[in-house]
């Protein structure tokens, strides 16, 4: 039966060993790709969006009274 002293000492092993490969550059080179691509393509986060979507729907508020706020003010003058 493997002890616990041998496994944890396999898994550091292999952790080093994989921190040492070339896949550890090629994952590290690949973030940084998706994250200039990302970027590029002036994406917002979704705090962002939902903040702006608020801030739409107080816009829409506002001007759905002031619609009807010069609708009533015509139809005093008319």
């Amino acid at each position: 039966m493997l002890n616990a002293k041998f496994l944890d000492e396999l898994s550091a092993k292999m952790s080093e060993l994989i921190a040492q490969s070339p896949l550890k550059d090629v994952e590290k080179n690949t973030r940084a790709m998706m994250g200039s691509m990302f970027t590029k393509l002036d994406l917002v986060t979704r705090e962002e969006f939902d903040v702006q979507q608020q801030v739409l729907a107080r816009t829409r508020e506002k001007l759905e009274l002031l619609e009807k706020r010069v609708a009533e003010l015509e139809a005093r003058k008319g």
